[in-house]
């Protein structure tokens, strides 16, 4: 089974390493050797770790898919991926890739050309690394109806959120710490602003409600926002933040959304440190199912794109071919303001009294319900006069009733500065 590899970074390297260490397991696992027969790079002359053999690295990629079995994308990006994938189908290899952005942004023609082809298409290390939660969600529930599924699928920023919690560093020291440890790129933007997640989001609400969904149709909110204060003010009030990836369905859709949350600390993902990565699933028959583990990273990425490979090359060998995109039940994409959460909003206002009445009644005049209030003593403001700290926690409420109660209430002549205003998720 003749195998070939695009791309030789962090991820290729190991997948190269697990093909050529393990090569007589996987051939007994199979049914047959996986004969590694190209490594497509862009610099062939670039130092590479020593168990990537030189004689085969190619910066020939069209040429190398064309004679491949199998085809292992990791090289990322959208083009000329999608090119490169198209033609290597077109030419009847199967395809493993890991590829988020492309799925999310173009899948459903790459799945289109595999089921016209006759092909298998895998991506389990597209959405959270080593954690098996593609195939879950793609095969093992598929005879029951997902209703909503909630996850940290981006190990960068629940390091970065972690290390604020623990050692109360700012975002900006925590993420050059990520940084420093080889979690976060050069430039973070695509982790703290919420875009890979966001890809992510779109692939697992793809699968989990048989309908289309691309990136563009993320609600998309990063973490950037969130200060040490924050972190701070949520744990006193019993909730850790996460960066939170959810897809839910409802009588009206399929709404899809990537943004900070309150976790209550009970809750399982609240727990989840470091930069590993969680997704908790709710299905109808199933009921609550939560995969967890390393989500990032060049070893356990490779072992999930390795897990692939044994899948579509035992197709191969023994006939037969997985599972194709599940598009059917077409429910329609909702926008943001279709989302109903709770929120936590901390304001500082006027310490008098009559105060708290106000605020409520312009929450109570939009329709947005306070299910709790709390009042926390705060240091002397810049004028040198008291002032009160509250926190107000919400029922469920559309985002559009929450902003105009946000709004209304800022403008009010006691309130000094609305603080802060997160989304509460999981209770």
């Amino acid at each position: 089974m003749r195998v070939a590899v695009l791309g030789c970074g962090v991820v290729g390297t190991e997948v190269v390493r697990l093909l050529t260490t393990q090569a007589s397991d996987l051939a007994a696992r199979v049914g047959a050797s996986l004969e590694l027969v190209g490594i497509a790079v862009r610099d062939t002359s670039i130092e590479r770790d020593p168990v990537v053999d030189r004689a085969l690295l190619t910066e020939d990629a069209e040429g190398l898919v064309e004679r491949a079995d199998v085809v292992v994308e990791v090289m990322g990006g959208i083009e000329p991926a999608r090119t490169l994938l198209l033609r290597a189908i077109e030419h009847g290899a199967a395809v493993v890739t890991a590829n988020k952005a492309l799925l999310a942004q173009d899948g459903p023609t790459l799945y289109a050309a595999a089921d016209a082809a006759g092909v298998d298409l895998y991506f389990e290390a597209a959405v959270a690394g080593a954690i098996p939660i593609v195939r879950p969600v793609r095969e093992s529930l598929v005879g029951d109806r997902v209703q909503r599924v909630l996850g940290i699928v981006n190990g960068t920023t629940n390091y970065v959120l972690d290390k604020m919690s623990t050692e109360g560093l700012d975002l900006d020291a925590a993420v050059k710490e990520a940084q420093a440890l080889g979690y976060a790129e050069a430039d973070p933007t695509a982790d703290v602003e919420g875009y890979d997640a966001a890809a992510k989001a779109a692939i697992l609400a793809s699968l989990a409600f048989h309908t289309r969904v691309s990136i563009d149709d993320v609600d998309r909110e990063g973490i950037s926002g969130i200060t040490a204060d924050d972190v701070v003010w949520a744990e006193r009030t019993g909730y850790a933040i996460k960066l939170l990836a959810i897809a839910e369905r409802s009588d009206q859709g399929v709404q899809v959304r990537v943004h900070p949350a309150l976790v209550p600390l009970t809750h399982p993902l609240a727990g989840v440190r470091g930069a590993y990565n969680a997704v908790f699933v709710e299905a109808e028959a199933a009921g609550e199912l939560m995969f967890y583990g390393r989500g990032a990273g060049g070893a356990p990425t490779a072992s999930a794109v390795l897990g692939d490979v044994v899948s579509v090359a035992r197709h191969r060998v023994l006939g037969g071919k997985g599972p194709v995109e599940s598009s059917y039940a077409a429910l329609p994409v909702l926008p943001a303001s279709a989302a109903r959460t709770r929120y936590q909003v901390r304001i500082d206002v006027d310490d008098r009294p009559g105060v708290l009445a106000t605020v409520a009644a312009v929450f109570a005049t939009h329709g947005v319900s306070i299910e709790a209030m709390r009042q926390a003593p705060a240091p002397l403001g810049p004028d040198g006069v008291g002032f009160a700290r509250l926190i107000l926690t919400t029922h469920q409420a559309s985002e559009e009733a929450l902003s105009a109660t946000v709004a209304a209430v800022a403008d009010l002549d006691a309130v000094r500065r609305v603080i802060s205003v997160l989304r509460v998720e999981g209770a």
